[in-house]
């Protein structure tokens, strides 16, 4: 529950981000990315999590609607 004895001015909870240290520019910065050592990354295995249906898969959920 809010605290009724604060002042009306006080906003208790919230939090205000100053952007006026940031520099806004039309041109990305690319100093990261060229210092960027690709040698430090851990080598891993993609896998598909949901792999499309195989042409023999979608023919027999046809024919299987069919005869439904």
């Amino acid at each position: 529950m809010a605290d009724i004895t604060a002042p009306a001015n006080e906003v208790t909870g919230v939090f205000f981000l100053s952007l006026s240290g940031l520099i806004m520019s039309d041109k990305p910065d690319f100093a990261e990315i060229e210092t960027f050592d690709k040698t430090k990354l851990k080598k891993t295995e993609t896998r598909e999590k949901n792999p499309l249906p195989t042409k023999e898969t979608i023919e027999q959920e046809k024919q299987s609607e069919s005869t439904a």
